[in-house]
């Protein structure tokens, strides 16, 4: 009943620039953190960074002070600003976020939503 659609992604040269970008649609009531994840091949899915609704973030050490996560609360968006970016950070990137939506049957749902996950490769 709720579903996070990515855009953004890519290729681009060791040292540029992308944007990421998710929108939560559905009858949502309430969303509380919202992320990234990544996931190389052959490698589990790791967290990215992530931002609360009260826009409190939290970022992998491999990516501080080189990513920015943001969220627009009234769209239901959160998007992620990529620079420097590096051969090592090529993976597919999932959004993911906490939602609490109104389910079928008219009831309350908590859903812990992904993304269908965009690929970012960086390489010369």
């Amino acid at each position: 009943q709720v579903q996070l659609m990515e855009s953004g992604g890519g290729l681009v040269q060791p040292g540029g620039s992308l944007s990421l970008s998710c929108a939560a649609s559905g009858r949502i009531l309430r969303i509380d953190e919202m992320g990234w994840y990544r996931q190389a091949p052959g490698k589990e899915r790791k967290l990215v960074a992530m931002i609360t609704s009260g826009g409190s973030t939290d970022y992998g050490d491999s990516v501080k002070d080189r990513f920015t996560i943001s969220r627009d609360n009234a769209a239901n968006t959160v998007s992620l600003q990529m620079n420097g970016l590096k051969p090592e950070d090529t993976a597919v990137y999932y959004c993911h976020a906490n939602i609490l939506a109104i389910g079928a049957d008219s009831n309350y749902v908590a859903f812990k939503s992904w993304g269908q996950g965009t690929q970012v490769t960086v390489s010369s």
